[in-house]
This record gives C-alpha cells, sequence and structure tokens, in this order.
C-alpha cells in the first residue's frame, strides 16, 4: 500500500507556451551529440570510437574509466564525425551524422518468464553492456549508479511539475507494458522497494498506478513536489552512507525494450514549448538529437534563448545545440539582454514573482499563464538572509544555512544540513526566489563534489 503526501510549500511557475497534445513526425535531424558533461559523476570518459567510424544505435562510443562497464552508446546508427575536446582533451561531446533509418546493435531477447530466472549479474551485465545503464542515478550526488551497490530502494517520478513540463501520459501513451517489465526487473536490483510516485490529480496517475510489484504513491501540492530528490525525503529520507537510486519513465520503458526487444531504443517524444514557439507541439526524435529541425521557422522573434530541458534547471544550447540526455523538452525563452532602471523593484502586471511586493497580479491571478524573460533583474549581491529559500523547499532542510556551509567549505556542517539529500533540482526555486540573485545550483553543485572527493 503506498503512501499520499499533501505538500503546501512551493511555487508552481505558470508560463505561457505549453506543447499542445499533437504529436509530430518530422524529418529527423542530421546530427545527434553524446555530451559526457550530462553524466555527474564520470571519470576521464575515454572514448573507443574514432572520427569516421561507422556506428549503430548501442554502438559503444566511450566509457567511464572508473567504472569501466558502465557503458555510453550511440542512440543512433551513422558516422561519428567529430570528437569534440576541451581543456587539457577533456572529452565534451561525440557528434554523429545521422542514417536516414536507424540500424541497430542486437541484444539477447528475453521472454517475461526468461527474465523472471535471469539472475542479478546476467541483468545488470545486459543493461551495463547496451548504454542503458546511465538512466539509473544514485543518491546523493546524483550520479551515474554504481553497478557494485545495491541501492536501499528505487524510486520512480511519474510527473513533472518544472515549468513548461511536457504531459506525461502524452509522452508514455502506449507503454504500460514495456513499463511494467522494466519496474520487474529493477525490483531484482535493489534490496528494498520500487516506489512509483505519481500525481494525485494529474492523468499520468491512470497511466502508471496500475503497476504490479511497486509501491505506488499519490502526491500533492506545488512545484517543487514532482522532483524525485523531495518525493525520497518524504518517503524514505537518505542517511550518511546509504544510497537510493532514481530512474525517470523513460528510463525504465527502455530497460523494458531492451530485454524484450533486444535493442537499445533511444527513441522518445520531445516537448518543444515557451512562449516565442509558434507552434509548441511534441516531435518524435531520439536522444541527443539537434534542435534545429524543431525550431526552424517555428520562433516567433530571433532573440530568445534555447533550452535543453526546463527553464529552472536545463542549459542553454543556442538554435544549433542538441538535446542533453536526460531532457525530454525544449524551452525557448525572450532573452533578457536588456537593463530596466530600479526594474528589480517596480511591481508591473506581466510579472511573475514568488515575492508579493513584486509579484502581486501573479498572485491575484496564479492560473494566468506568464510570459517571462531571461533577465534577472538585478546583480549579484550580499547574501542577504530573508527566510524566503525555506518558503520554497518542502524538505527539512534549511537552504540557507546549507549554502553558508557549502561557501565556507565546511564539511561536517553540509553534512548535518542535509546535502546527501539534495540535487540541483530540487533547490533551483531557490535560485529563483532569491533576491541575493545567486547561483544556488551551482553553488550545490560545488559543495557536492567537495563532499564526494573528501
Amino acid at each position: 500500500m503506498g503512501k499520499f503526501i499533501r505538500l503546501k510549500k512551493g511555487f508552481t511557475i505558470n508560463l505561457a507556451g505549453k506543447a499542445s497534445p499533437k504529436v509530430v513526425e518530422t524529418e529527423q535531424p542530421e546530427t545527434f551529440v553524446i555530451k559526457p558533461t550530462d553524466f555527474f559523476g564520470t571519470y576521464m570518459p575515454k572514448p573507443v570510437v574514432k572520427e569516421g567510424d561507422a556506428v549503430k544505435a548501442g554502438t559503444p562510443l566511450f566509457h567511464d574509466k572508473k567504472h569501466e562497464k558502465v557503458i555510453y552508446t550511440s542512440p543512433v546508427s551513422g558516422e561519428v564525425v567529430e570528437i569534440k575536446r576541451g581543456e587539457k582533451r577533456k572529452l565534451l561531446e561525440i557528434k554523429i551524422l545521422a542514417d536516414k533509418k536507424v540500424e541497430y546493435e542486437t541484444f539477447k531477447k528475453y521472454s517475461v518468464s526468461e527474465i523472471a530466472n535471469l539472475s542479478v549479474a546476467d541483468l545488470k551485465d545486459q543493461i551495463l553492456k547496451s548504454g542503458v545503464w546511465p538512466t539509473l542515478v544514485q543518491r546523493p550526488f546524483g550520479v551515474v549508479a554504481d553497478p557494485a551497490v545495491t541501492p536501499k530502494a528505487i524510486h520512480i517520478s511519474a510527473f513533472d511539475t518544472h515549468p513548461l513540463a511536457p504531459d506525461y501520459s502524452i509522452l508514455f501513451k502506449g507503454q504500460d507494458h514495456f513499463f511494467q517489465v522494466g519496474v520487474d526487473i529493477l525490483k531484482r536490483l535493489t534490496s528494498g522497494a520500487v516506489h512509483v510516485n505519481t500525481h494525485s490529480t494529474s492523468e499520468i496517475a491512470t497511466v502508471f498506478s496500475q503497476v504490479k510489484g511497486a509501491e505506488v504513491n499519490k502526491f500533492s501540492g506545488p512545484h517543487p513536489v514532482g522532483c524525485v530528490g523531495v518525493q525520497i525525503h518524504h518517503l524514505d529520507p537518505i542517511n550518511k552512507g546509504q544510497v537510493v537510486w532514481t530512474i525517470s519513465p523513460a528510463g525504465v520503458i527502455q530497460i523494458g525494450k531492451l530485454f524484450l526487444n533486444g535493442v537499445y531504443d533511444a527513441s522518445r517524444l520531445i516537448a518543444v514549448a515557451g512562449s516565442e514557439v509558434k507552434a509548441p507541439q511534441y516531435f518524435k526524435t531520439y536522444t541527443g538529437a539537434s534542435v534545429k529541425k524543431f525550431i526552424e521557422g517555428n520562433l516567433n522573434s530571433d532573440n530568445v534563448r534555447v533550452i535543453s530541458g526546463n527553464p529552472l534547471t536545463g542549459t542553454a544550447i543556442g538554435k544549433d545545440g542538441h538535446i542533453g540526455f536526460y531532457d525530454q523538452q525544449v524551452s525557448v525563452l525572450p532573452e533578457g539582454n536588456y537593463s530596466e532602471f530600479i526594474g528589480w523593484i517596480t511591481p508591473g502586471e506581466r510579472k511573475l514573482s514568488f515575492h508579493r511586493s513584486i509579484g502581486l497580479f501573479s498572485f491575484l491571478s496564479p492560473s494566468k499563464e506568464r510570459v517571462v524573460d531571461t533577465n534577472t533583474h538585478g546583480e549579484p549581491r550580499a547574501f542577504v538572509q530573508t527566510g524566503i529559500f525555506e518558503q520554497v523547499t518542502p524538505m527539512d532542510v534549511l537552504p540557507t544555512f546549507l549554502l553558508k556551509s557549502i561557501l565556507a567549505e565546511d564539511i561536517d556542517e553540509m553534512e548535518a544540513l542535509g546535502i546527501y539529500e539534495v540535487v540541483e533540482e530540487d533547490l533551483a526555486l531557490c535560485e529563483f526566489v532569491d533576491v541575493s540573485k545567486h547561483k544556488v545550483q551551482e553553488i550545490l553543485r560545488g559543495g557536492i563534489e567537495l563532499v564526494q572527493h573528501s
């Protein structure tokens, strides 16, 4: 029997330009990219291909020198046209010029009954060599899961409350069988339960709530209720020395397809959304796709910021960029490259803010969709302690003091204040409401890496 948890703290950012429930099959992008920078915890990724090599979907591209069994594979078939490196020859990305029709590396197929008789070692081996393993993320620290570890639980957030988030009932329609098989396999990899966390009022609850063998929990409340770290905190908090894994529904479905169909299926729907998109909608593509074909001729203006992911935690990639490994949306917002006199304190009807003195109208009409640009309306200043972070963090964590302990590089204090329970998305709202304009997520990742390597 699952739990029902109602959260009150948080803030839902209601932006204009949500994707309409229309799925478009268009000509596929020419290039696809896999970026080691998408995977926290990778150590000196080493390419196993060179420029000019032909690859199939599921062909190894690189591996982690620390965890050599964790293989990162190609999402499509084609030719490796660029291996991009940065300072000290750090591997930044591998670009593939895709074939018109995707060809697949073949892995062993299993029936449902055969899967039940496989050993844990056999299950892990198939997931590792196919390239599906990086969909498993380990807490604490939000790094790619260590295959040598047995987690105390596995958590799946079956809804998303980030701004402009895609509708999971559209993304995963008709995937129930693969999802169930994926859950059955994940149950074998943990000593505890597999938690499927749904929203109490969302249609997606009907998509995954019938899953068997998992604890189905229901959540309600404002963002960040959809963040898996918040859900873990209220279901089974992480203490020092403990490990849990998380995975998206897309990752669970990939595991199911791998064992039933014998292929690494990196196909996915992505939502292209935002106030600057003429026709916000869903597109069929593959992991790492170039966004060029999805936004070309589909923008209201040229002065925009194209983001892989959501506006709170996503990465700016430009109009010729590629979608990140874990992202299933592309957000396009007006670029805020302008200055305004005392704009940070001037209230206005169009402004969206958690602070009532500035965003009064957003409180009077919370259901109204807002057009928000990327302007921060102010420059970084002294760390002002207002207590506002705690109002948008539905966890027994004190973000203000945690961030200050990180800046002071006090590891003992970080541990006492809950750094093992959070990653960037859990505190992203703090960055949005921060009157001091600090890069909260960047600070947090710096603290996580300090603790991780201490």
